[in-house]
């Protein structure tokens, strides 16, 4: 099942929110920092969070 998340506005940047249950399943907290790699040959998007040993990549297409 495609998941699918509306691209909100705030302030002057655009951000995607994540659901509650990958919030909780990640352990991820308000004010956590997020490093973000992207690669644009494979049209990925993967967040690390600081202080959590896991990843979270965003994909587009079928790649």
């Amino acid at each position: 099942m495609n998941k699918v998340r509306k691209v909100i506005k705030t302030g002057n940047s655009l951000a995607l929110t994540l659901p509650k249950k990958v919030i909780k399943n990640f352990g991820i907290k308000e004010g956590d920092i997020a490093q973000y790699k992207i690669k644009s040959s494979q049209a990925s998007i993967t967040y690390t969070f600081t202080g959590h040993a896991r990843q979270l990549s965003l994909g587009y297409g079928d790649k």
